[in-house]
């Protein structure tokens, strides 16, 4: 096939790439830059171009090409969605829109997430955007047949991001180097509430089925792990990764909340909740799918990443600095 990945050298997008590459599809990744994290994979071929800057350069960009498939990853508002459908309407077979199932309903009704859970969330801006798009492609679909399908991933991680309910995404490492130091770690909640964590390279497995299934447009898929553990199993296995003593403050997450107004929307709009997800449709559309990489093994992958990587050791500051003020904040109030 011939693919059309926007962004393509994400976390997620990334192993998707990888992939792609593998299987002998004709990959083409649009970038307005390279990635030192995630390169490009060899094989595929790069155009350089920012999708959010210039409508009418991308058109002479692309002008002659037709895709069996166009996913756009970095799509976030119904203003992406529209410039979308106007760059892609006549130019694929299939489109693909990278949703989210933080846009599932809040507070969670029933633990057991389906693609048929209704969608709508108050507490987060950027679930609801996804959730905008999701309807403003579902409607072009049924009233005109653009050729949608939506992808809704939850907590996926690889071997550089290591997944936790309260931290630093863009500098993961700031929380292992605290475990590594001893020092307090806030787990919102009392640390029961159930989660998924998701690999990448598992991930991209579902999705790649995904990719020239006639029977897949019009339809919405979950891809994550069967894999369900609380955020203390979490939290426990990461200590003993490292080798570390634990050492863990629980903290309502309404009262983090009250320090840290992003987290109104991460962890009560979002990791707050118990949610288990229900794979069987994307078994059924594609039956390849299935999780290999447990979280005991995924989190040693990647603090082996990290270690032989040490440039991206990075420690977020202002987050140390926020968490020792709720820390601190929490002590006195208990006193």
């Amino acid at each position: 096939m011939k693919l059309l990945f926007i962004g393509g050298t994400g976390l997620i997008s990334s192993a998707c790439s990888e992939l792609a590459v593998q299987r002998g599809h004709e990959l083409f990744l649009l970038n307005r830059s390279t990635s030192t994290k995630y390169p490009a994979p060899q094989g595929s071929t790069t155009l350089q171009a920012d999708i959010h800057a210039d409508t009418a350069a991308l058109s002479a960009l692309l002008a002659g090409q037709r895709f069996d498939a166009v996913v756009d990853f970095i799509a976030f508002t119904s203003h992406d969605i529209q410039r979308d459908l106007s760059l892609f309407r006549d130019k694929t077979d299939q489109f693909v829109f990278i949703s989210s199932a933080s846009a599932y309903q809040k507070p969670v009704q029933n633990y057991l997430i389906t693609e048929e859970t209704p969608l709508e969330n108050p507490f987060w801006d950027y679930s609801r955007d996804k959730i905008a798009c999701e309807n403003l492609l579902m409607d072009e679909y049924r009233a005109n047949g653009f050729p949608v399908t939506i992808v809704r991933p939850s907590h996926t991680y690889g071997p550089s991001q290591i997944p936790f309910i309260y931290g630093s995404w863009l500098h993961p490492w700031t929380l292992i180097s605290r475990m590594k130091q001893g020092k307090p770690v806030i787990v919102p909640g009392d640390g029961t509430s159930l989660w998924v964590l998701t690999w990448n390279a598992d991930f991209a497995v579902g999705f790649l089925g995904l990719l020239g299934n006639k029977d897949a447009v019009g339809e919405a898929f979950q891809i994550t792990s069967d894999e369900v553990l609380s955020w203390n199993q979490i939290y426990l296995e990461a200590y003993q990764a490292l080798g570390a003593e634990p050492n863990v403050i629980h903290i309502p997450s309404d009262y983090i909340a009250r320090f840290d107004e992003h987290a109104v929307g991460s962890l009560i709009g979002d990791k707050s909740n118990s949610v288990v997800f229900d794979s069987s449709k994307i078994k059924r559309f594609v039956p390849e799918f299935h999780c290999e990489v447990k979280w005991n093994e995924g989190v040693r992958r990647s603090l082996v990443w990290f270690e032989s990587h040490p440039e991206f050791q990075t420690i977020d500051e202002e987050a140390i600095q926020k968490w020792d003020g709720i820390i601190e904040a929490y002590s006195r109030a208990l006193t």
